[in-house]
């Protein structure tokens, strides 16, 4: 990989030296796609993954006879969740589901284990029934294939890239992207559903458009902020328990959306005038290069970020502290370490004048 692709954004130390530490790229983009901010590689071409989905469900939403659905905000947070599996969750699908005419059966995302612990727990001793509900993409499928029964697609294709309902999100996404769909580099996710890579500065300004939609058509700016008001108003729902995405936004309610992606990707997008008076909507995306597969560096990137914003007063510091900089304890909680960020991202933003 090129040398100055990914550079050092949070240390794990143990007594004074460094033991660990996370590479990756930080891009920080207002609307009109001027880079803020960025510490590596804004070229660097990745897959958003999960981050992607508030931009997928924009096609939905859009679409001329959406409105026959009669969507709630909380059905529009799980179409962009990857949640956690819990009762609640389920329960907000079922109550899509039956709208749509449509049913767990009917989706293609495969199964897992819940994300939450006490749910898990409860598949294992067989008190619950695993179910493709408990899916952390069961949300997007369901929103995919609501989308197919409008374009008279059968729901069996829903998932082939190359048939209308996913050629049509590529399409959107597109769009809120700056990025011709056909220039997408284009996988399978997880979940089964096409995923593209593009340019991390890209996916910067598509959040920032999300949040900031208003030199975007009427209809789609309409799409947009029912996406940014239903994952603000349903946090919950978008993760779940112990989640960093639904903590921020609970911390910070009305001031953000927060998604999580596999493999280390994660996006922010700052709602207009949260920052400050007429301060604009921009979007944060950061990809840890090692996937961060617990999840322990992009909490601590997000909230160095946030916090050189100005956006974590004393209260907030307090609830998102688990998330934060901090000790690192052994299992007699004997602090052994810390986990900071590196001095190459401190020294990055104390360029960046807000």
């Amino acid at each position: 990989m090129p040398e100055q692709t990914y550079l050092p954004l949070v240390e794990f130390t143990r007594g004074a030296i460094v033991e660990s530490i996370h590479c990756g790229v930080v891009v920080v983009s207002d609307h009109a796609g001027n880079i803020l901010f960025k510490i590596g590689d804004e070229n660097l071409i990745t897959y958003l993954r999960s981050t992607a989905k508030p931009l997928q469900v924009l096609a939905l939403l859009e679409h001329p006879e959406a409105a026959h659905y009669h969507f709630e905000d909380d059905e529009i947070a799980i179409m962009c969740a990857s949640h956690s599996g819990t009762d609640e969750h389920v329960a907000v699908l079922k109550k899509l589901q039956e709208k749509v005419s449509i049913d767990e059966n009917d989706l293609q995302c495969g199964t897992h284990l819940p994300f939450d612990r006490i749910t898990a727990n409860q598949v294992v001793r067989g008190e619950t029934r695993l179910s493709t509900l408990q899916h952390n993409c069961s949300g997007k499928h369901s929103g995919m294939l609501a989308l197919a029964k409008l374009l008279a697609e059968p729901k069996e294709s829903y998932l082939s890239p190359d048939r209308p309902t996913q050629q049509l999100i590529l399409q959107t996404c597109g769009e809120m992207l700056d990025v011709p769909f056909s220039r997408f580099e284009m996988g399978i996710d997880g979940c089964s559903a096409p995923v593209f890579a593009v340019p991390m500065r890209n996916a910067a300004q598509a959040y920032a458009r999300l949040c900031q939609p208003d030199h975007l058509t009427p209809r789609r700016m309409h799409a947009c902020r029912c996406v940014t008001r239903a994952m603000m108003a349903h946090p919950f729902l978008v993760a779940g328990p112990e989640r960093f995405d639904t903590a921020v936004m609970q911390s910070l309610p009305g001031k953000l959306i927060a998604k999580t992606g596999a493999e280390g990707f994660f996006g922010i997008g700052i709602m207009p005038d949260s920052i400050k008076p007429g301060s604009p909507g921009i979007g944060i995306m950061v990809k840890i290069c090692d996937g961060d597969l617990k999840e322990r560096a992009r909490p601590v990137v997000c909230m160095t970020i946030l916090r050189h914003l100005g956006l974590l007063t004393p209260d907030v510091e307090t609830l998102l502290k688990t998330y934060d900089r901090g000790n690192i304890s052994n299992w007699r909680d004997i602090a052994v370490g810390e986990v900071r960020p590196s001095t190459e991202l401190l020294e990055a933003l104390q360029s960046w004048k807000i």
